[in-house]
């Protein structure tokens, strides 16, 4: 018998109302939430990227970081986007004791990952760096960076993890103050440690762990006060394998995507510092960051929409999850169709809000036209993964996530630039076309699948 009390199970019941409203409830205040998130390392990459001295070799430093800030990031989505899926589904089974264990189980991997990534991350920074297509021009502010952010690992995994359980909750409101609080004080940190105190990129690693540290601490106080539905309890610490493995089995979709794009990232930065130098690896941070930025809408939706399509379905309103998915992948499809136009119009802009060199805008205009060319198709696979992770179907997500990154890009990024003398176009090159076939598989794949199902058991429902 589930124990929970009929009051807190009622409380942000996403299967009573509008599903759109649902979504849009948490979406709202989520894509803000992440809008401030990226603030973290975008802000630190405005302001690097205008140091008097070596700007853009600064900005090209922290570029070369982005993989293993990537990899920290996987590690917050395994334990976080597969704890807090499960969370959603046995909160709308009612099971309240459950769903406590799986977040409890969660922030204790959290924790014990966090320490392990900092101790390894410190003792291979540097071979790791140079991996990554580091040159001894940009090494030191690499190193400089990653060292300090490496120190609060703690806080990132807790900072970005977590919080996915305050939004499965309902709470998108809270979930965007976790990262407002952190965000609006790396903003302040920011100039005060890089100019005023002329600590240049250290400056901006020390403000970036100082402000991921108040996020976490504002996490754990809400999920230990009185204002949540599910409590981090002591009692829930204690690691179940069963548990374990369901969360690690649902979160590796999110983890494989953050390591996939960490190892792309490293594919193109090596590749475009063997065909185009160091201007050119910087470029790729801009577009990088860029893209963070258009990302946010469709990413916010997307996630957004897990918790409501993993509660219903959890439920058994199974009508209700197949307009949950119509209206994602709509609205999905019609921003990235809008933000590609805007990058492909305007790219010099774009440029110019991280870096004023005439050279890095001059090659990135083209650069950033081939890279987000057909935009609107990654989309499907947005919005695909999406539909998979909320209902629990692990194997397709990861699949796909492989899939694209792996089996498609990585490839392409090394065989392109060959071809034709396409040089550093033909890495740019590699992105769109893994758009556009692992997109359209990704979302095909999904419609063939999950639609029939949701109808047969729809039907069985009824009957």
């Amino acid at each position: 018998m589930p124990s929970s009390s009929a009051g807190q199970n009622s409380k942000n019941d996403f299967s009573k109302g509008s599903i759109v409203k649902a979504i849009l409830n948490l979406a709202v205040p989520m894509t803000l939430a992440q809008l401030i998130n990226v603030l973290y390392n975008i802000v630190d990459r405005i302001y690097i990227g205008r140091i008097p001295e070596n700007a853009t070799l600064a900005l090209t430093g922290l570029g070369l970081c982005l993989p293993i800030i990537s990899i920290v990031t996987a590690f917050a989505n395994l334990f976080g986007m597969g704890g807090a899926p499960l969370c959603s589904i046995q909160r709308g089974k009612g099971d309240i004791q459950e769903a406590e264990a799986i977040m409890g189980n969660s922030f204790i991997l959290m924790l014990g990952c966090g320490v392990i990534l900092t101790i390894l991350g410190l003792i291979f920074k540097r071979p790791m760096l140079y991996l990554f297509g580091a040159s001894d021009a940009t090494i030191p502010y690499a190193d400089e960076y990653i060292t300090i952010y490496l120190l609060g690992s703690v806080f990132v995994m807790v900072g970005l993890g977590m919080n996915s359980f305050i939004n499965s909750q309902g709470f998108g409101k809270i979930g965007m103050l976790t990262v407002i609080v952190g965000a609006v004080a790396n903003i302040i940190l920011d100039p005060i440690f890089i100019f005023l105190f002329d600590m240049g990129v250290q400056g901006a690693a020390w403000a970036t762990i100082i402000s991921q540290g108040l996020s976490a601490a504002w996490i754990v106080s809400f999920l230990t006060g009185k204002r949540t539905i599910l409590k981090l309890r002591k009692g829930a610490f204690r690691l179940s394998r069963k548990r374990i493995l369901k969360i690690t089995g649902l979160g590796l979709s999110g983890f494989t995507m953050s390591i996939t794009n960490s190892s792309v990232q490293i594919m193109y930065n090596a590749s475009l510092s063997a065909w185009g130098g160091d201007l050119y690896v910087g470029i790729m941070t801009v577009i990088n960051s860029v893209r963070e930025i258009i990302s946010l809408p469709v990413n916010g939706l997307t996630n957004s929409a897990q918790p409501v399509m993993g509660f219903n379905y959890g439920a058994g309103e199974y009508g209700r999850v197949k307009k949950a998915i119509v209206f994602t992948s709509v609205v999905s499809i019609l921003y990235t169709l809008g933000a590609w136009m805007l990058v492909h119009g305007f790219p010099a802009f774009f440029i110019r809000i991280f870096n004023q060199d005439s050279a890095l805008v001059e090659a990135g205009v083209p650069a950033m036209q081939i890279y987000y060319f057909g935009f609107f198709m990654m989309s499907l696979q947005f919005a695909g993964q999406a539909v998979f992770v909320a209902l629990g179907k692990s194997k397709n997500a990861v699949f796909f996530s492989i899939f694209r990154k792996i089996i498609i890009v990585i490839p392409l990024i090394l065989i392109l630039p060959n071809l034709f003398g396409l040089g550093t176009n033909g890495v740019f090159m590699a992105e769109p076309v893994s758009n556009f076939i692992g997109g359209a598989a990704c979302f095909g794949t999904m419609l063939l699948t999950v639609w029939p199902e949701l109808s047969r058991k729809e039907k069985e429902k009824q009957v």
